[in-house]
């Protein structure tokens, strides 16, 4: 799987599932301050990132993940089977 991939399927479940405008979504928007996501809309994301790329994310994971790009790079490492 590409990266680029990855991005624009993340992307398009913010836009889609937060109502998120896609102007506000870029690389360095951090998750809670610019995106106004909260602790219960990880474990959302997680069960779609389960359902879009196979990949299990757990809370301990997400722990480290502060920004969309940390987000991208982390599924991206998970997708290589890293």
């Amino acid at each position: 799987m590409r990266k680029e991939e990855i991005e624009k399927a993340v992307n398009e479940l913010l836009m889609k599932e937060f109502e998120i405008d896609e102007k506000e979504i870029r690389p360095a928007a951090r998750l809670k301050d610019d995106l106004g996501l909260e602790s219960l809309d990880f474990v959302d994301i997680a069960v779609m990132v389960k359902k879009r790329f196979g990949i299990n994310v757990r809370g301990k994971d997400m722990l480290a993940v502060k920004t969309l790009g940390d987000v991208y790079d982390f599924l991206y490492s998970r997708a290589q089977g890293k």
